[in-house]
């Protein structure tokens, strides 16, 4: 597969989204439901855990959300847990997400993260030394799957000047009823005004926090954007977008990642995710030529 099309590139430039769909090969998806499978088998609730929520925000004084960026880490849905910490339903159907290395430390995962195919839309976008951040696998349960609220992605990961493009693959069809990306296009012309920063406070306090506040759209500025399992949704890191909660029986799985720019662009260093000496800000275009 080439990279963008002169048409796409000029789409992606006016609206800040764009869908291609068949992106990934049918045996791709099914590699990547399998692997999640496994890792979720091998996974224990009672030690692997964590709870992600984008509406009240309790990851902010989690140890175990801050220290994710170089590991598999799992988060559950907020209320998979009783009131005795005990889960409420099969561990397969109460994850929220699992984060934030999956793309680096898992082969089925970093196979597809850093492939040939993910090079070429990367040179398209004028990347010159592209690394790539945050690589999750989304779950959005059927009934419980929640929301995911207004924000851009340059409030999570920031770089200065801002380069930054989210890689979303939908592992099941994303529909209306089962929680698909909704945007508003041409938002990616609108500022960082919100950021989620780490914090120098001690124990017992929040370790992260928002500052800012984010702009608000109207209802009819929306536009919804269901696509085919095994697609691709490129998403400028300043577009406004959001998911509605999952009310079908359907689930709505995803992976997603980020990628940054690396040259003439400084990664802030007080952005949650930081690099760490075992895992440094994968290369995309040195991958196979150093490892």
């Amino acid at each position: 597969m080439a990279g963008l099309t002169e048409q796409q590139l000029e789409q992606f430039k006016k609206e800040g989204l764009l869908v291609i769909e068949d992106f990934l090969a049918p045996e791709e998806v099914t590699s990547l439901q399998t692997e999640v499978h496994n890792i979720v088998e091998k996974m224990d609730p009672q030690t692997d855990r964590g709870v992600f929520s984008t509406t009240d925000h309790q990851q902010a004084s989690d140890t175990y959300f801050l220290e994710s960026g170089d590991k598999i880490r799992f988060f559950f849905e907020s209320d998979a847990f009783d009131a005795s910490g005990e889960l409420q339903m099969d561990k397969h159907k109460s994850l929220n997400k699992i984060g934030h290395a999956l793309h680096w430390i898992n082969p089925a995962f970093r196979k597809v993260s850093l492939s040939d195919k993910i090079q070429k839309i990367s040179k398209s976008l004028a990347l010159k030394d592209p690394a790539i951040v945050q690589g999750m696998y989304i779950f959005k349960q059927p009934g419980i799957g929640g929301e995911v609220t207004p924000h851009q992605d340059g409030t999570f990961l920031h770089n200065d000047p801002l380069r930054l493009y989210g890689f979303w693959f939908p592992i099941d069809d994303a529909t209306l009823e089962n929680g698909c990306l909704w945007y508003v296009p041409g938002s990616h012309d609108t500022p960082i005004t919100r950021r989620f920063l780490r914090t120098s406070k001690g124990e017992n306090e929040k370790l992260l926090e928002f500052i800012g506040e984010d702009k608000t759209f109207p209802d009819d500025a929306w536009v919804a954007a269901p696509v085919k399992k095994g697609s691709l949704v490129l998403i400028h890191g300043q577009v406004v977008h959001k998911s509605e909660k999952n009310v079908s029986t359907n689930p709505r799985h995803a992976y997603t990642f980020h990628i940054i720019e690396t040259e003439g662009s400084t990664y802030s260093p007080e952005n949650w995710l930081q690099p760490t000496a075992e895992m440094p800000l994968p290369k995309l275009y040195s991958y196979g030529k150093d490892t």
